[in-house]
């Protein structure tokens, strides 16, 4: 009762930091559960519920410098996350359509914005470009629905934030001029001051950024440390495009491009990026633009209803007409036409924005002495709804055109009807924690499914020493790999293994199991040794016919420029040809480095026919003998990954200078990261491996003649072939 007495006396707004704060974490746990029974989507809710606790709903929280801080930050968070995702590979290829959407959506949006203001509103034509300027802007306030969804890669979304990047640098530079003039006479210096600002602006975050983010990453491996740097180089675009007299988003989203290929979508860096911004700042953005909606305005005169209306329905016209026109243009698909709807027709940070700096533009006095001002109030009100209508119909149409494509392209993923998908699981063995990490990070770089299950990782204990310390020793490590694994949103699941011979170990588990990809390790202050790739690997690969990778970090995935690739000849007619290539073109998506393949005429043929698509971008050179792979030494850097495919022995592609490889590593490659890989060859049944030391040899006999078949088959359809 107390309580209940003591809670009536509180007063309105509330001024406890604390009990704001705790106010703001149950509106953003629970309006979206409230809300979602009626079938509004979650990013609306939060608007919703920030009006109703606003200064102009139940009054509990004013919209002071706290909630415009954070409100900030989430908006900043939502164009960094943009420009942080986007695939850059694509974003360049569709550079041209992307400005060409940007152009006529800028134009569209402006023309109809000052026809409307000036012919029906009756404003002035400063006052008219303004909302012109109003209409063409647009936030992305459907991008983290779109993030969750996976879909951030698509075409459409793509050539959309492309267009949002020009659209929005376009209505900032209108708002600019417009102001200039409001105040006096545009000069000369005002546009050299722009283009030499924006100029620096951008060679210092493009160029400058990755070479000092690539520097700290490969220095400090501490997560807290990473994400602090993270956000302090966006906040410092940001701050450095206002400087450049640009704002503030732009900065953001350059940020994130410059972030781009150095925070990997895999990697645990990017999901506490993801996880904060959608919990926390994000958020906060969306209650901050629901604390300006003033319903009462709206029934003070028919004026701010009249401007309301006018500018809602005319700016979603233009965006529609936008968005219909690039579907027509680029035979986007009708789910696609809706997402770009989505993402181009919200109106918030920057339509409240121009809309104040209009408001606070004093440009004459009445008889009566009140001031004249370049936006009205009415325009002020009406803008507010504006924004609420226009967010809640982007989200609407945005989200089912998002929700389809997200569906569609699961059931791509999805394994035709009649065929059983191939289940994946991948094996670590880990016997030194100091590698745990960078191994796990292959592996779930190398993922080629969407599950987050299907990850092993191994200790092999043994008998040797006493179980207890054993299992201490084990748990340490295994336990090291769950939390690492945890960081990516990755189930891992952990095995001790006591056996008195590791190989044997690994093995067994390998059947049990069922595993199709194998990743061993080595530590990067060890020299891979004659042994490891000889008595050691040789008895492991002779045994275990799986896809088997041999990894040496000597520095973060993430920070490779260059991926080397070295394909011996014959290796396309091997048995797990397909399955390793798959793997390749993961770790090239996933890193975002540039792939150079040294391989023979043959095999470069069939990697430009067959996987085109999805090494576009690759570079090929002829790879003839293998005494040329020490001229490899001369032309890799620092920052460059080899693979090697490698071969076991009496297969279509081994080589006899393989067994030297591991010599040429210690000696000319000491600096940086490899991977051999050893694919799958001659088919051998899994249960037969362990059977006899000759068992492989007799089953490659047994296949001998169908595997020659075969080869002879596919070398006759080459026309260079000569039997």
């Amino acid at each position: 009762m107390m309580l209940l007495i003591g809670l009536t006396q509180i007063p309105l707004p509330l001024k406890n930091p604390v009990l704001q704060f705790s106010l703001l974490l149950f509106l953003i746990l629970f309006a979206p559960v409230l809300f979602n029974r009626l079938k509004i989507p979650s990013l609306i809710t939060l608007i919703l519920a920030g009006a109703l606790i606003g200064p102009y709903g139940l009054n509990l929280m004013l919209r002071d410098s706290s909630i415009i801080l954070f409100g900030t930050v989430g908006l900043l968070y939502i164009m960094f996350l943009a420009g942080l995702e986007i695939d850059v590979a694509d974003f360049r290829k569709n550079s041209t359509k992307s400005i060409l959407f940007g152009l006529y959506t800028f134009l569209i949006s402006i023309v109809l914005g000052i026809l409307v203001a000036l012919y029906i509103l009756q404003f002035s034509l400063l006052s008219s470009i303004l909302i012109g300027s109003i209409f063409a802007s647009h936030t992305l306030i459907l991008y983290p629905v779109i993030s969750k969804l996976g879909i951030a890669k698509n075409k459409a979304v793509n050539v959309a934030i492309g267009g949002t990047i020009i659209t929005d640098t376009l209505a900032l530079l209108v708002l600019a001029v417009v102001v200039e003039l409001a105040g006096g006479v545009l000069t000369g210096a005002f546009w050299i001051r722009l283009i030499i600002g924006v100029t620096l602006f951008s060679l210092i975050v493009l160029l400058l950024f990755p070479i000092v983010a690539r520097w700290f990453f490969k220095r400090f491996d501490d997560s807290v440390q990473q994400y602090l740097f993270v956000l302090a180089l966006v906040f410092f675009s940001a701050f450095l495009a206002e400087a450049a007299g640009v704002e503030a988003i732009i900065g953001a989203f350059f940020g994130g491009l410059a972030l781009n290929r150095l925070i990997p979508r895999t990697s645990p860096l990017m999901n506490r990026i993801k996880f904060v911004g959608n919990a926390i700042f994000i958020p906060f953005f969306l209650i901050g633009v629901g604390m300006l909606i003033n319903i009462q305005a709206f029934f003070k005169g028919y004026e701010t209803i009249k401007v309301a209306l006018v500018i809602t329905v005319a700016a979603t016209i233009a965006k529609y007409l936008s968005a219909w026109i690039t579907q027509k243009l680029f035979g986007f698909s009708l789910d696609q036409r809706r997402l770009i709807f989505g993402l181009i027709s919200a109106h918030a940070a920057l339509a409240i924005a121009t809309v104040l700096i209009g408001y606070n533009i004093i440009i004459g006095y009445t008889l009566s002495g009140y001031p004249v001002r370049l936006l009205d109030e009415s325009v002020l009100n009406g803008t507010i709804l504006f924004i609420l209508v226009t967010c809640t119909l982007a989200t609407i149409v945005g989200e089912k055109g998002a929700q389809n494509i997200a569906l569609a392209e699961s059931l791509d993923d999805a394994p035709e009807p009649g065929l059983q998908a191939s289940e994946e699981r991948i094996l670590i063995p880990m016997s030194d924690i100091s590698t745990v990490d960078e191994l796990l990070n292959l592996g779930i770089t190398v993922k080629s499914r969407k599950s987050r299950n299907g990850i092993y990782a191994l200790h092999v204990a043994s008998n040797s020493i006493s179980g207890e310390a054993a299992e201490r020793s084990g748990a340490k490590i295994l336990e090291h790999a769950a939390v690492a694994a945890s960081s990516t949103d990755h189930a891992l699941t952990p095995l001790i293994r006591y056996d008195r011979d590791v190989v044997n170990g690994i093995a067994g588990v390998i059947r049990e199991q069922k595993i199709t990809l194998l990743i061993l390790g080595l530590h990067h202050k060890k020299s891979l040794t004659e042994s490891f790739l000889g008595t050691t690997s040789e008895s492991l690969l002779g045994r275990c016919n799986v896809t088997t990778f041999i990894y040496k970090s000597v520095q973060p995935l993430a920070t490779i420029k260059r991926t080397i690739v070295i394909i011996p000849a014959m290796a396309e007619n091997e048995a797990g040809f397909v399955l390793w290539m798959e793997r390749l073109m993961t770790i090239i998506k996933n890193t975002g480095s540039k792939l150079l393949i040294h391989a023979s005429r043959t095999t470069i043929a069939i990697l430009k026919e067959s996987y085109s698509e999805s090494i576009a971008h690759a570079e090929y050179k002829m790879f003839k003998e293998w005494d040329e792979f020490l001229l490899l030494s001369k032309e890799i850097k620092n920052d460059d990954n080899l693979i090697i495919v490698m071969s076991r022995k009496n297969n279509l592609s081994y080589h006899s200078k393989m067994s030297r490889i591991s010599s040429y590593l210690n000696r000319y490659f000491q600096k940086n990261s490899f991977v051999l890989i050893y694919p799958i060859q001659s088919g051998i049944p899994e249960e037969a491996l362990d059977k006899s030391p000759l068992q492989p040899f007799q089953n490659s006999l047994v296949n001998f003649d169908k595997i020659l078949k075969k080869v002879y088959k596919k070398a006759l359809s080459k026309k260079s072939f000569r039997p």
